[in-house]
């Protein structure tokens, strides 16, 4: 069976979307617009005639760095070569660059044959809200005017400039705040409404009382619903304040990268901005 492999459009995306939400992935109910904002032509399916029958997301970072995620094979189509066909046409795309992917336990092996090698893990919790934090810092809701301040701030924490995502990703539906101090911004941070609650992400910040701050601004701004974050497991500090707040693990995948891993400060890095895009 030799299928058809080309761009998915904007519409073909929302459908890929909607088998994520079938596999348990409860993605956001603004992703398709927001994840084709990073990399338009980053979406690639495989077709037999004129169905969609496997897909993934391939999307470039500039010229040295891209992400691998949404690697879905329509269930009644697995076994053929169809995930195979559109993983090749996904890693040609991105070929030359460092690429990374978060890999869930049972199919990191399969990944380690392919080149990739793990970093850090990643841990989600879910919650209502971390409670009453330090606040040093005044949170001020992301306007398009505060958007450069975000992506020079982005820069520090994310192995490579996301411009055009990050134009779009903070803005409504989603709910996105930035802590501003006399020092200027440090640290911002996203939800976006899920099929199930929020989901944060990401959350980067100078500090754990920063971190804290922006968490709590955006329990308020989600009016009490559910919260989950994908932390870096490193981040001990974070995850100690989030399990004394009642927040509990549901959820872990390892970020693997083929080719040099980015030298990132995760002690910044308190929410990974989504699984699907790095």
């Amino acid at each position: 069976m030799k299928p058809t492999i080309r761009a998915l459009s904007l519409q073909e995306l929302a459908v890929l979307i909607d088998w994520a939400a079938a596999e348990g992935w409860n993605p956001g109910l603004d992703d398709a617009a927001a994840f084709h904002a990073a990399d338009p032509e980053g979406f690639i399916g495989a077709f037999v005639g004129n169905e969609m029958v496997a897909a993934i997301s391939a999307v470039a970072y500039g010229g040295d760095f891209g992400f691998i995620g949404l690697y879905i094979c329509r269930p009644d189509m697995r076994g053929k070569g169809l995930g195979k066909a559109v993983w090749t046409a996904g890693m040609k795309r991105l070929a030359g660059r460092a690429i990374g992917l978060d890999g869930v336990e049972a199919q990191q092996a399969n990944y380690r044959r392919r080149g990739f090698r793990p970093a850090y893990e990643t841990i989600r919790y879910s919650g209502r809200g971390a409670g009453p934090a330090v606040r040093a810092e005044r949170l001020r809701p992301v306007t398009t005017q505060l958007v450069p301040d975000i992506i020079a701030y982005d820069a520090q924490c994310f192995p490579a400039p996301r411009r055009a995502f990050l134009q779009r990703w903070p803005q409504p539906p989603h709910r996105g705040l930035a802590a501003i101090s006399s020092r200027g911004t440090t640290g911002y941070a996203v939800a976006r409404p899920c099929r199930a609650g929020f989901k944060i992400g990401p959350l980067f910040a100078d500090d754990l009382d920063t971190g804290l701050h922006l968490l709590d601004g955006l329990a308020e701004a989600c009016q009490g619903g559910d919260l989950h974050i994908d932390v870096p497991a490193d981040n001990a500090a974070f995850i100690a304040a989030l399990e004394a707040a009642g927040f509990a693990p549901t959820f872990t995948t390892t970020r693997m990268y083929k080719g040099p891993a980015p030298k990132l400060d995760l002690s910044r890095i308190f929410g990974v901005t989504t699984l699907e895009l790095g």
